[in-house]
């Protein structure tokens, strides 16, 4: 059988570019999707002795631009891979970001996520088969990092892909949410955090293969450096077990008037 087509968000450089590599490598066509045309075709022409390779210049955070991924998600049959990975950092205290940083920040790392996937999941759905991995972080789940807004985005595209999981497993449709720590990208730089120290981020290629052992092993969420699983295992189960506790009509004892 042919492997799927793979539609990668974010292309360009960094995670995106490392994870196009890696489809390559298995054989899957690809349709690169960024903002930086001439980084996209270097990237084609360097992977296009193994697969072929579509570029969609775009900038997400554009309506006109979006709205062509999307149509592109729509309408081809051949992808049934998305990697939504188009993301970005936002340095800085909340009280000294613009409100046009927030809500270019909002708009690439929420809006876009869900319209990408809302764009592929019935056509999915309606073949039984295809997967949607979504790029998180693992600030999504420590505030105290400090990040509000970025981490903010990120717990959204935690919550989202846990959503979709439930919703669209038992449809055929694989959803994994992948939570990078710091990882040497342009990330940092694009963000206004100049002079980060790289050295001591992960490496690119470290982060996306462990991110695609996850992908094989069907996993949900995938922390790359997080060594303890059972920490993860023990975190949602206690999120679940509060679940059936919220549905009560009397407020908790430990809420009681003194």
């Amino acid at each position: 059988m042919t492997p799927p087509t793979v539609l990668i968000t974010g292309a360009s450089t960094g995670i995106g570019a490392t994870y196009a590599d890696r489809f390559a490598r298995r054989g899957h066509d690809l349709v690169l999707v960024a903002r930086d045309t001439a980084r996209l075709e270097a990237l084609a022409a360097q992977l296009a002795a193994e697969v072929a390779v579509d570029i969609l210049t775009a900038d997400l955070t554009r309506e006109a631009d979006i709205a062509a991924v999307e149509a592109r998600l729509r309408d081809d049959a051949k992808i049934e891979i998305l990697i939504n990975n188009a993301g970005a950092g936002l340095g800085g205290s909340f009280v000294d970001q613009s409100a046009e940083a927030v809500r270019g920040n909002v708009a690439l790392n929420t809006t876009a996520v869900v319209r990408l996937a809302h764009a592929i999941a019935p056509r999915l759905v309606a073949a039984g088969t295809g997967s949607i991995v979504n790029l998180g972080s693992v600030v999504g789940l420590a505030p105290e990092f400090g990040m509000s807004v970025y981490g903010a985005t990120k717990a959204f595209v935690l919550f989202l892909s846990q959503g979709l999981a439930l919703e669209l497993g038992p449809k055929g449709v694989y959803v994994q949410a992948v939570l990078p720590a710091a990882t040497g990208t342009e990330l940092w730089g694009r963000a206004g955090m100049v002079g980060a120290d790289l050295s001591g981020m992960m490496d690119v290629n470290e982060l996306v293969d462990a991110a695609l052992v996850g992908f094989d092993r069907r996993e949900g969420v995938t922390i790359p450096t997080l060594h303890e699983g059972e920490l993860w295992d023990a975190f949602d189960d206690a999120r679940k077990a509060m679940v059936p506790r919220f549905a009560q009509l009397l407020r908790a004892d430990r809420y009681a008037a003194a």
